[in-house]
């Protein structure tokens, strides 16, 4: 089956080069010092070619090569995470943009085309380009294949070759790299993809896929802690607005800081930037058009958080992720370890894994919301580096997390606590109100600012004019299917009395369900809903 691109070897290839990532994560961490020594490149490399894997998996068997190379793309840009991650997903959609309109599989010098043109998206995705870093390697392995004729399988070959050649000079292109003595870290992640490629086309996979280490020589340049160097936040937003709008927003967002990436097309964009305020970076983005899945990461977290996990600390431990303080209590009184993070952000993969391991040796992990999932497997690998077992229980509401935590016994092996802790957080349909920002089509109509919208397990499921009219239809609809237990958590801009009137409803309509009420004091959500 070899020498071919089609829709099949793309499908293998965003597998495999996930695989590859995953197992070779640890070690392009270890490189990262550039543009900020943060120790997650080949973490972010990691997700973003696992959610285009993942999109991809999604599609039936029988989807045409056009469908598969366009969801990759489109995987890639909706979980592209970091600096590296944003401009690999950009060097995906231009492979997509040639290699997914072929009437026939394409040849060598097709996929050529396809990896100049992809290395020219990306390097027009960066604002200020910076040579000796995953752009240089790209357009190098574009470069390689003009030589290496018509024939598929030589060309992916060469691409890769002349990617590992450009990957050890880029620590004599930049400064920083040859200070460390490393080479570019999402260059050397950019290799590994490449590497899979050309073995998913050859179909000659290599035993494993090299991370250069570390040379000898200075000691990382870590120590500098006076006035933090650089910005120190990390914003990355998914943006929907027109096309003609985004040079002015790249404008405005690159002089609020640096590192700035923007990448996407057709009215879907994802924007990265490294600022001093974070704030004024999404104000930027709304005035352009809707903001959404918003991640803010401060840059400068202490070196103990930076350097790699410690030895684990003994013992069987909970760690839950929350932004709420009502929640956060709730959480600790279960005897959970609880690591805060803003509204709207998820926390620092380096406090996270920290946390985990100073918690204990056994430690069950309960992110508490979708966008947290992938993070905190992330920081559960790191933490395993150092002999811990890790679990993540797939907690997608904090609802779901204290269900799970309810069962939570010590006392059991952990094997089987971590199993009643997901059947617990399983067993838990989750919902909760929210009001609508702007005007939207959902799946159940159309909504206006200032409405109420109930949802129910992640999907709208009423939209409605007041909250407590809302908030009942949600909880009938929960309660349709049946339920034992029904768990109410007020936020801060909750109506005076919600959870009264709710319990009330309750006891008339539902009289056989227990009801417990807790202070959550969440800020975006006024209800959050748990049936069990």
């Amino acid at each position: 089956m070899g020498e071919v691109l089609d829709g099949a070897a793309a499908r293998r290839w965003a597998r495999l080069a996930a695989e590859a990532l995953g197992r070779t994560r640890g070690e392009i961490d270890a490189l990262n010092v550039f543009p900020v020594p943060d120790g997650d490149t080949g973490t972010n490399l990691h997700l973003t070619v696992l959610a285009a894997a993942d999109a991809v998996d999604e599609l039936p068997p029988g989807a045409g090569t056009a469908t598969v190379w366009r969801t990759l793309a489109q995987g890639a840009l909706l979980g592209a995470r970091g600096n590296s991650g944003v401009i690999l997903s950009q060097m995906f959609r231009g492979l997509a943009d040639i290699l997914g309109h072929q009437g026939a599989p394409p040849d060598g010098e097709v996929f050529g085309d396809a990896l100049e043109y992809a290395a020219v998206l990306a390097r027009n995705a960066v604002e200020h380009p910076v040579e000796g870093t995953i752009l240089t390697v790209l357009e190098a392995a574009s470069a390689a294949t003009g030589p290496a004729g018509p024939g598929l399988a030589a060309a992916a070959r060469a691409a890769a070759s002349g990617a590992r050649r450009a990957l050890r000079a880029t620590t004599g292109q930049l400064e920083v790299l040859a200070r460390n003595g490393v080479v570019d870290a999402g260059a050397a992640g950019l290799c590994v993809v490449l590497d899979a490629l050309a073995a998913v086309i050859t179909e000659e996979y290599p035993e494993r896929y090299e991370v250069p280490a570390r040379t000898a020589g200075p000691t990382p340049v870590r120590e500098e802690r006076g006035p933090a160097p650089g910005p120190g936040y990390e914003v990355m937003y998914l943006l929907d607005a027109p096309d003609e709008t985004v040079p002015d927003l790249r404008a405005r967002l690159d002089g609020l800081g640096d590192s700035l990436v923007v990448v996407g097309g057709g009215g879907l964009w994802n924007v990265h930037v490294h600022v001093d305020d974070a704030g004024a970076a999404i104000e930027e983005g709304l005035a352009a058009g809707r903001v959404h899945r918003i991640r803010v990461t401060y840059l400068h977290a202490p070196a103990t958080e930076q350097e790699q996990p410690h030895a684990p600390c003994r013992g069987r431990a909970v760690v839950a992720v929350t932004a709420a303080d009502g929640l956060a209590e709730l959480f600790e009184a279960g005897g959970a370890t609880v690591v805060r993070r803003a509204p709207g952000a998820v926390p620092p993969l380096a406090v996270l894994a920290e946390a985990i391991l100073a918690a204990g040796d056994e430690v069950a992990v309960l992110p508490n919301e979708p966008e947290v999932l992938a993070l905190a497997e992330a920081a559960a690998e790191r933490a395993r580096d150092s002999g811990a077992r890790i679990a993540v229980v797939p907690t997608k509401a904090s609802v779901q997390g204290l269900a799970a935590l309810a069962v939570h016994d010590p006392l059991r092996r952990f094997g089987e606590d971590v199993i009643a802790m997901t059947r617990a957080a399983g067993a838990t349909r989750f919902g909760h109100l929210e009001i609508a920002a702007e005007e939207a089509v959902t799946s159940v109509g159309l909504c206006q600012p200032g409405d109420v919208l109930g949802m129910i397990d992640g999907d709208v499921a009423m939209i409605g004019a007041g909250l407590p009219a809302v908030a009942r239809g949600v909880l009938d609809r929960m309660l349709s299917a049946g339920g034992e237990l029904v768990t109410l958590v007020v936020g801060v801009h909750a109506p005076a009395g919600l959870a009264e009137r709710l319990e009330e409803h309750l006891r008339i309509a539902h009289p056989d369900v227990e009801v417990g009420v807790y202070e959550g004091r969440q800020e975006r959500y006024p209800l959050l809903v748990g049936v069990e």
